[in-house]
């Protein structure tokens, strides 16, 4: 996932709760029961996640370019541990 689709995700997820929390609020007050508003809002926590956690290609469109890696030296390579002189 890249910048521009992280961006996208998160705003899509607050879309999400917020409608289905606003519904769910008018809802259970017209009814009388704060279950419902609770099982509405379940319901868009649920929408929000299968929408905007699985790395779909909608939030993939501008991928990132990565360096690749230098080529590995001999001289390079730095000891894990240092030695204590005695």
């Amino acid at each position: 996932m890249d910048y521009d689709g992280q961006r996208k995700a998160e705003k899509l997820y607050r879309i999400i709760i917020t409608l289905f929390g606003g519904v769910g609020l008018v809802w259970g007050y017209i009814i009388q029961q704060f279950s419902q508003t609770v099982y509405i809002l379940g319901a868009g926590f649920v929408l929000a996640a299968l929408v905007t956690v699985p790395p779909w290609p909608m939030y993939r469109k501008k991928a990132l370019q990565w360096q690749k890696p230098r080529p590995e030296t001999e001289g390079s390579e730095q000891p894990s541990k240092t030695k204590k002189k005695k």
